[in-house]
């Protein structure tokens, strides 16, 4: 059975995006990826596509997603991405969450958001060595 695997932040168009998107890559059959966000925003960042179609990731047609609780009490792990989400989504009260507490990518210069999307994937890889 594939493990599931919840990456929350409150817009789900950035950080949790990317995230999603290389646990997919990774994890392949063995792990489920979704992503979601407590208040989501309309679109993925723009920014946040490109850096990922340098990986060959193409997220750009990716819909930020509403948290859903029960969604996530089936979650193996859930990853908040640093995002001040404490006030205002209840991951943080499950057992199973930990923050990465992440830079946020918008607005940033686009080397800065490669950090990020080398960081979110480096701390992927590693979760996925943990789970499977």
């Amino acid at each position: 059975m594939k493990k599931l695997v919840m990456f929350v932040c409150v817009g789900n168009a950035g950080r949790s995006q990317m995230a999603e998107a290389f646990a997919k890559k990774y994890g392949g059959d063995k792990i489920e990826a979704v992503s979601a966000g407590t208040l989501p925003a309309k679109h993925v960042h723009p920014e946040v596509s490109i850096v990922m179609k340098e990986k060959g990731i193409d997220i750009s047609k990716n819909t930020p997603k509403i948290f859903d609780v029960k969604m996530a009490d089936k979650a193996a792990a859930i990853i908040t991405m640093g995002c001040s989400v404490e006030g205002l989504c209840p991951a943080p009260m499950l057992k199973k969450t930990v923050d990465w507490k992440l830079e946020d990518p918008k607005g940033k210069p686009m080397e800065k958001i490669r950090e990020i999307r080398d960081d979110i994937e480096q701390r992927v890889i590693a979760l996925l060595e943990q789970l499977v």
